[in-house]
């Protein structure tokens, strides 16, 4: 750790340069940053408490430590997020050396908790401010935004993930953010073409590309903002004061803003990303060779002195692109006679594809022609299009396909390695060899670089991996098949080790492949651009969130009413624990107010079409935008879950729950609006008001979940538990 004078000016840079914002983004308002202080009050309270690794921050704190060291990770989400979280590490001199090993472990002295923590408990106080000031830009009062503001604070789930090192708060602020920007770029003070406008809108272009960048998931609510900023321009297409030239000009002038501005952030991000992680780490297997031959030691340091072109007689191992890591793989082993489902097979010997480096992931690519498979003093490359033998190193057969029904997947075709049994099975192990990324009709094959289709001549159909594992007769390996559709993501193959064959031998053959050692030359290259797609290509492909049981995980359905609470931490040596619980009175009183807001708007539509207009024009386009911005805002970030496949948690419904509290706050003043008399509307606000006071006394109570610090006795539990499927732990 860096000394407490080195601390203290890194966080008076960071200060400095955050001072002005304030006054530049209009949130100095003084009610919103009393509310500000409330919620930074709450949220920094005891946060180094417990000093023990909660929930992901196991996850989140291994790529704080990969970056600290500059050693590559992969991760599905893309890394802005994790580069704040990174930014509090560095400032409170993170060395990177803690191991986060598990859940429960106790943090050592060398780990700033403290400014880990920082950064989204900072963001996820900012939350507060924003939401008082997106209600107000829609119109509604001072109080009914502090209302709003008020319930953002003492939600107990929206609390406890701002305590940890978590990103839902990071990209929640900037997504919203961004949504406050676009309805304030609705205000006619700020004139099109101003100094103001080309301002808000770079503030825009730069919040919704911070907020991708944190979680791609935040483009649910990006979705509102875009439709806001539509609106608005269709608005002006009906000003017969802009003329076609100047509507054309402006429409240019936010597609700059909202397409090249956002870009240029997220390749920013990706280029610091890359930047940062030059070294060989635990994830490199999820990139391709090419990828990670880049990175300093690793594959690196064996195939950097390998020969790049592939020659009649080159010994390869064949390593599966996309997908599944694995490699073209066979052994002694054969088919069993006959396999579990009654059909025959062809006997013949196994070719799998094994998940780890094996001295039987070798081939040697032989000429059909020749018996010989040494190289030759003069080299001759494999072209695109040439064909081939692949030959196992180690027992000399032959890759093989024939009309043998695969076993797994019937309707392909079984892959083996040809044994001449003297029988009416012949040999077919000839294969095309098609380079899917050459850039010219006779292309040589190249090491780590190419990435080829293998096709079977007498078939017509290209090597593949079917994502099935063998049963225990296959060691659980992935089967091989061949398949007459080419899909890149089952089919692509490339030559990750890569030495010529120098003698003719078997054994001593067999025994250069067990000793094999390459000599370095030139390293390979990559630019950035080819990283960038490599990595944009396996973060979409790669299903690292895919559906698996977990005792805490959770449906969309138990979100609304808060039918399942997740567990986050509990004590070593007493029922101190932290749990992802919501405030209940908050969140039932949202679905209420949903049902509410549906049967009033019912109400007026119907009303209106029979020309009855109960409310002025004012109150109804307000009462419109709560529809247009906040209900749809919590459909679409709630609604998309039930066609999510994939692990979900109660933390995947809270940009929901914002959108959800800012409609209950908005719909309490409708209904205010809607009461005829001064009695009504003071024993309306008395309801308010007691209401109030019952959502803090639940935040009470359940307040020692969001911190830790209380060590529960198992009566004190279980009169806490409001559903029998709240998950609390008792010892």
């Amino acid at each position: 750790m860096g000394t407490s004078t080195e601390i203290k000016e890194k966080w008076c840079l960071l200060g400095a340069t955050m001072k002005l914002l304030p006054e530049q983004l209009n949130l100095g308002n003084p009610l919103s940053l009393l509310l500000f202080a409330g919620a930074l009050g709450t949220r920094l309270w005891k946060i180094s408490t417990p000093n023990n690794i909660v929930f992901d921050e196991l996850h989140f704190g291994k790529f704080i430590a990969l970056y600290m060291q500059r050693t590559f990770f992969f991760d599905y989400h893309p890394p802005f997020g994790k580069q704040l979280l990174t930014l509090g590490g560095w400032l409170g001199g993170f060395d990177g050396e803690f191991t986060f090993e598990k859940i429960g472990q106790e943090y050592s002295e060398n780990v700033p908790v403290w400014n880990m923590r920082l950064v989204p408990a900072l963001f996820g106080s900012l939350v507060v401010p924003v939401v008082y000031c997106i209600i107000t830009e829609m119109g509604f009062s001072a109080f009914t935004a502090s209302l709003a503001a008020f319930m953002v604070i003492f939600d107990n789930a929206l609390l406890t993930q701002s305590r940890l090192m978590l990103l839902e708060p990071v990209f929640i602020f900037f997504s919203f953010f961004a949504l406050l920007v676009a309805l304030k770029l609705r205000n006619p003070q700020i004139r099109t073409f101003s100094v103001r406008w080309l301002f808000w809108m770079g503030i825009l272009g730069v919040s919704m590309a911070a907020a991708a960048t944190v979680k791609y998931v935040s483009v649910f609510t990006l979705l509102v903002v875009l439709v806001e900023v539509i609106r608005n321009f269709w608005c002006h297409i009906n000003n017969k004061h802009l003329s076609a030239k100047l509507l054309w000009v402006e429409l240019l002038t936010r597609l700059v803003m909202l397409i090249v501005v956002p870009l240029l952030f997220y390749f920013t991000v990706f280029y610091v990303h890359l930047s940062i992680l030059i070294r060989a780490g635990p994830h490199d297997n999820h990139m391709t060779s090419a990828f990670q031959s880049n990175l300093e030691g690793g594959l690196s340091s064996i195939i950097t002195g390998q020969p790049r072109e592939v020659v009649y007689g080159s010994q390869i191992t064949l390593r599966h692109t996309h997908g599944s890591l694995c490699w073209l793989h066979s052994h002694k082993q054969l088919y069993p006679l006959r396999y579990d489902d009654g059909r025959g097979s062809s006997h013949q010997q196994q070719v799998t594809c094994y998940s780890f480096k094996d001295v039987n992931n070798w081939w040697i690519v032989k000429h059909p022609d020749r018996e010989s498979v040494l190289v030759e003093d003069k080299l001759h490359p494999v072209h695109h299009g040439d064909i081939v033998q692949l030959v196992h190193g180690m027992t000399n057969r032959a890759l093989n396909s024939h009309n043998v029904a695969a076993p797994l997947t019937p309707t392909d075709q079984e892959v083996s390695c040809y044994i001449d049994y003297h029988i009416q099975l012949t040999s077919h192990s000839t294969w095309r060899v098609e380079l899917v990324n050459r850039k010219s009709a006779d292309e040589q094959w190249m090491a780590v670089q190419s990435s080829v289709r293998l096709i079977h001549v007498d078939s017509g159909q290209s090597l593949k991996i079917s994502g099935k594992q063998l049963p225990e007769w296959g060691f659980r390996h992935f089967e091989v098949t061949t398949n007459s559709e080419f899909i890149p993501e089952t089919a692509t193959w490339n030559v990750e080790e890569h030495r010529y064959t120098k003698v003719e031998d078997k054994n001593e053959r067999e025994k250069d492949m067990n000793d094999a050692e390459m000599i370095p030359t030139t390293p390979y290259s990559m630019s950035f651009w080819q990283k960038f797609a490599e990595l944009q290509t396996k973060m979409f492909m790669t299903r690292v969130d895919q559906p698996m049981e977990h005792m805490y995980s959770s449906e969309p359905l138990e979100w609304p009413l808060l039918d399942r609470t997740t567990a986050y931490w509990i004590s070593n040596d007493s029922n101190a624990q932290i749990h992802l619980i919501g405030n209940f009175v908050v969140w039932y009183s949202g679905v209420a107010a949903i049902f509410i807001y549906c049967a009033l708007l019912a109400f007026y539509l119907l009303r209106r079409k029979r020309q009855c207009y109960d409310i002025d024009e004012e109150t109804w386009l307000k009462f419109r935008r709560i529809g247009e911005v906040l209900l749809s805002g919590y459909l679409v970030n709630y609604l998309v879950f039930f066609l999510t496949d994939a692990t979900l948690f109660l933390y995947h419904y809270l940009p929901a729950l914002v959108f959800k509290i800012m409609l209950l706050a908005t719909v309490l003043e409708h209904v205010y609006l809607l009461l005829r008399t001064p009695t009504q509307q003071q024993r309306f606000k008395w309801l308010v008001m007691l209401w109030l006071g019952f959502i803090l006394k639940t935040y009470m109570r359940y307040l020692p979940f969001c911190y830790g610090n209380k060590s529960f006795t198992t009566e004190e539990i279980k009169q806490l538990k409001l559903h029998e499927t709240w998950d609390f732990i008792i010892y």
